[in-house]
């Protein structure tokens, strides 16, 4: 709740773009301007408030421990220091409205968003993204699944009636969004066949799946790909009951306000660098990063969102963002052990 608090400062507090500057905003914050009409925020104008730091703090969506990506990316962002001649520091994050946060307070510089955080990124913090993870056909996708324990009764979504699934956050494609739209088609409506139990990350949703905890999970493919390659779970455990169309994964961004010519380097770093094994092993095979356009990639995304209910307004991510903290309050109450 005082990471949310300190969210809803930072947006209330953040200086804005002047009026006379601003002929388009779309849905971007007051801070923002979109003359272009690219859907992303455009660099200031005035030279004397762009940044260009000495040391770039990056970071990854927390969809798992931070650590594990840490250690992931060290080989990039060891390189992107040697790119940039600038020192680079990963900076581990808890969770979707921290990243988001920190990108909007200017302590965080390039990072990678989640599927479907990266509107809110875009509109609330002035991310601009530009790359994906892929290979030379195409950027990485993924698969919304729906995922039971292999010894349960559940085949098909409308046996999760009344059952305790597991969604992950407010803000997320796989985790929340995509089920909200995608599921009545199976015959399972979210807040009315079953209440979404906010689990905080797809690695906790696959984790409370094995343990009992859930009856079934809404995961990303790539996620629970990547903890059964780690051997953190074993595939014959689950059943996989459902499987969406393919999204766009993870965007990596920067922010708005670098220096132009700053910016230009870290794009040309990313394009310019190729995955190690390690990083080939950890991210499914991708070897690189592709260019990608919120406007374009993202058009998918946008349409899932629309359809839920949610837009990427600094509202409708305050609105889930209490939503979310009263789920996982209700669920503390539930899990907690009863006392005499």
């Amino acid at each position: 709740m005082a990471l949310l608090a300190a969210l809803s400062a930072s947006l209330a507090t953040a200086g804005s773009a002047t009026a006379q500057d601003c002929q388009n905003r779309g849905q971007l914050d007051a801070p923002y301007c979109d003359n272009n009409k690219d859907l992303v925020a455009d660099a200031p104008t005035d030279p004397m408030k762009w940044k260009d730091p000495a040391t770039l703090f990056f970071a990854y969506t927390p969809v798992e421990d931070p650590a594990v990506y840490q250690n992931a990316f060290r080989p990039f962002t060891d390189y992107l220091g040697r790119c940039t001649a600038r020192r680079v520091i990963y900076y581990p994050v808890q969770s979707y409205a921290a990243e988001i946060d920190a990108m909007r307070s200017g302590r965080l510089h390039v990072a990678g968003f989640s599927t479907g955080s990266t509107g809110f990124a875009v509109n609330l913090a002035g991310a601009v993204p530009f790359a994906a993870k892929g290979t030379e056909q195409a950027p990485q996708g993924y698969h919304l699944l729906a995922i039971v324990r292999k010894d349960s009764p559940y085949l098909k979504l409308s046996d999760l009636k009344g059952k305790r699934v597991a969604h992950t956050a407010p803000t997320s494609n796989s985790g929340h969004l995509a089920p909200l739209v995608l599921f009545p088609a199976e015959g399972l409506k979210p807040n009315e066949d079953y209440r979404p139990l906010m689990s905080g990350g797809i690695d906790k949703s696959v984790s409370g799946v094995l343990a009992g905890d859930y009856d079934m999970a809404a995961v990303a493919s790539d996620v629970f790909d990547r903890m059964v390659e780690r051997g953190t779970v074993k595939a014959d455990d689950f059943r996989i009951i459902y499987k969406s169309p393919v999204f766009p994964t993870s965007a990596f961004a920067y922010a708005h306000d670098l220096k132009p010519d700053l910016a230009k380097t870290i794009t040309g770093c990313f394009f310019a660098f190729r995955f190690p094994d390690s990083m080939q092993k950890e991210f499914s095979g991708m070897d690189r990063f592709l260019p990608i356009t919120y406007r374009e990639t993202w058009k998918v995304v946008r349409e899932i969102a629309e359809a839920s209910g949610t837009s990427y307004t600094k509202a409708a991510h305050e609105a889930e963002s209490q939503r979310e903290a009263e789920a996982r309050a209700a669920n503390r109450r539930q899990e907690a052990p009863s006392r005499p």
